[in-house]
This record gives C-alpha cells, sequence and structure tokens, in this order.
C-alpha cells in the first residue's frame, strides 16, 4: 500500500501543480477588485453580481447551455445506433468500425474544424451539392447551424465510443433468455438492452455535454465571431479587455455549473444501477422460489 502510495506523488504534485494552484488563483481573483494606493486589492463580490444583473451575460450564458444542449441530443440520437450497430458486429468488423471513428481524433480538433470553414464556406463542396439538388445558394458558414454542426462533428466518437464500451460489456444470455421467455426484439431492447446501456449513454452526456457548454474556438471558427458564447467571453475577458477578474468570476460561475450538472449525472447514474441491483435481485428471487416449488 505504501509503494502505491510513493507511485502516485508525482501525479499528486502535478494535479497541485496545474490544476489546484490555477484554479485556486482564478477562485482568488474572481473576489477581487483594485483598491487605493495604501490598499490595492478589496475583497468583493461586485464581478459576480455584475455578471447575475446584466441582460446580455445572462443571455450568452442560456445560449451556451442550450446549444451544448442540442448537441448533446443530436450526439445521442446518432451515436446510440451507430453503438449497437458496432456492438452487434463480429470482433473483426467491430474493430475496423471502432479504427474508422477513432482515426479523425488522431488529428487536432482545431485542424478539423479549420477543414469544415472551406466545406461551408460559399463556393465549397458543400454548397455546391446543394446547388446541384436544385437548394439553392444557401448561407452555411457563420451561422447556429455552423456551429452546431462542428461540436456535433468534434464530440460525437466520445458518445458513441463509451455507449459501445456499456453495450459490449453486456451478457448475450440476457437477450437469449428474453427471447426464450417470447418477449419481442422491440420489448427486449427496451427491457434488457436500454437499461444496461444507460450508464454508457450517461458517460457519453457527460463527455459530450461539458466541453460543448465551455468551448469557444469551434463558435468563434464556424460562428465568424457573430455567435458568441461563453467559453468566447471568458476568453474574451482575459486576452481582449484584460478583466482578469471578471474573467475568473464567469470561469468560476462555469466551473460550478458542470461541478453541478456532474454530480446529477452521476447521482442518476448511481439512481440506475440501483434499479437494475433491485430488478436483478428480485429475479432471483423468484427463480430460487420457483426452485424451491419445484422440489
Amino acid at each position: 500500500m505504501k509503494r502505491f502510495s510513493q507511485l502516485a506523488l508525482p501525479y499528486i504534485v502535478w494535479a497541485a501543480l496545474m490544476l489546484v494552484l490555477p484554479m485556486g488563483l482564478i477562485a482568488v481573483y474572481s473576489f477581487m477588485e483594485r483598491g487605493n494606493s495604501i490598499i490595492p486589492f478589496s475583497f468583493s463580490l461586485e464581478h459576480y453580481i455584475k455578471f447575475f444583473t446584466d441582460r446580455d451575460f445572462l443571455l450568452i450564458l442560456w445560449r451556451s447551455l442550450m446549444i451544448a444542449v442540442k448537441t448533446t441530443v443530436i450526439c445521442l440520437i446518432l451515436g446510440y445506433p451507430a453503438a449497437y450497430v458496432i456492438a452487434r458486429s463480429r470482433e473483426k468488423v467491430q474493430n475496423a468500425l471502432i479504427l474508422c471513428i477513432t482515426i479523425p481524433m488522431w488529428i487536432n480538433m482545431l485542424v478539423r474544424t479549420y477543414a469544415w470553414i472551406g466545406l461551408l464556406s460559399e463556393g465549397g463542396l458543400i454548397q455546391r451539392i446543394f446547388g446541384a439538388l436544385g437548394l439553392g445558394d444557401m448561407e452555411l458558414l457563420y451561422t447556429e447551424g455552423a456551429v452546431l454542426l462542428g461540436m456535433v462533428y468534434n464530440f460525437l466518437p466520445f458518445m458513441i465510443l463509451q455507449i459501445q464500451a456499456s453495450l459490449s460489456k453486456m451478457d448475450n444470455s440476457l437477450l437469449e433468455a428474453s427471447a426464450d421467455l417470447g418477449a419481442s426484439p422491440a420489448q427486449t431492447f427496451r427491457r434488457v438492452t436500454l437499461p444496461l446501456s444507460i450508464p454508457g449513454v450517461i458517460n457519453g452526456i457527460t463527455l459530450v455535454f461539458l466541453p460543448a457548454v465551455s468551448s469557444f474556438f469551434i463558435p468563434k471558427l464556424l460562428g465568424g465571431g457573430q455567435y458568441f458564447l461563453i467559453g468566447n467571453m471568458i476568453e474574451n475577458q482575459f486576452i481582449t479587455v484584460g478583466e482578469w477578474n471578471f474573467g475568473s468570476a464567469i470561469s468560476m460561475i462555469m466551473a460550478a455549473i458542470m461541478m453541478l450538472l456532474m454530480m446529477a449525472v452521476r447521482k442518476a447514474e448511481a439512481h440506475s444501477r440501483g434499479d437494475d441491483l433491485e430488478k436483478g435481485g428480485r429475479s432471483e428471487g423468484k427463480g430460487m422460489a420457483g426452485r424451491g416449488r419445484g422440489a
């Protein structure tokens, strides 16, 4: 046990320097404001009050949450069927499909997002295809749709891989038992497959929603600065405006929102596992009772 604690020491030091210390400095900055010549800095809640009393800031926060929710829902709708097909494929096919999903992730996310600018720009490939189909010249770049497309494209693999991992761990004998008991494929999916895949769905939602709500370069590149989200606002406060205190306050607000969302997601996951265990206990009890009557 002592050896494991010693092996973990470098990571603890790294986490303290790279994670805890920066977050601590941001937290301190968020509660500070410039004072006079005698007291250069003073404690204040002004930056938090400024954020929650300004309608424009709250609108940006709401827009960020909505784009993250839309991204998560679309990724779930597209990702679950894809993960299901992969999990039900033969091992060689499964490995090939997973490779096809992960290969784009080997390329830097910024480079992949830049590629969409060329595809969606005026005279680009997608606009030419729409023109050939008779849809006319549509404004594709620098719109909410372009931002949403970039979000889904970059974060969809996280959803697919999490759900696929959960489905692959499922015991196939449960599906066979369900079929033997007369359940239709739809009933088997609803009562067996879907409940057992909930942990993967929850992990996928977490891995998609959290980066989507705080993303700043995807809206900046595909939104052209016209679609301003909370991540762009934080970047603007630190780099352009130079209001580090206000930018730190916004960062702390987003960190608190993310922590609350993660707690809610984990609570839902624990509740789902508890329900599965309870159902399993009931089924086992019924089986034992049936064997007792047969004896």
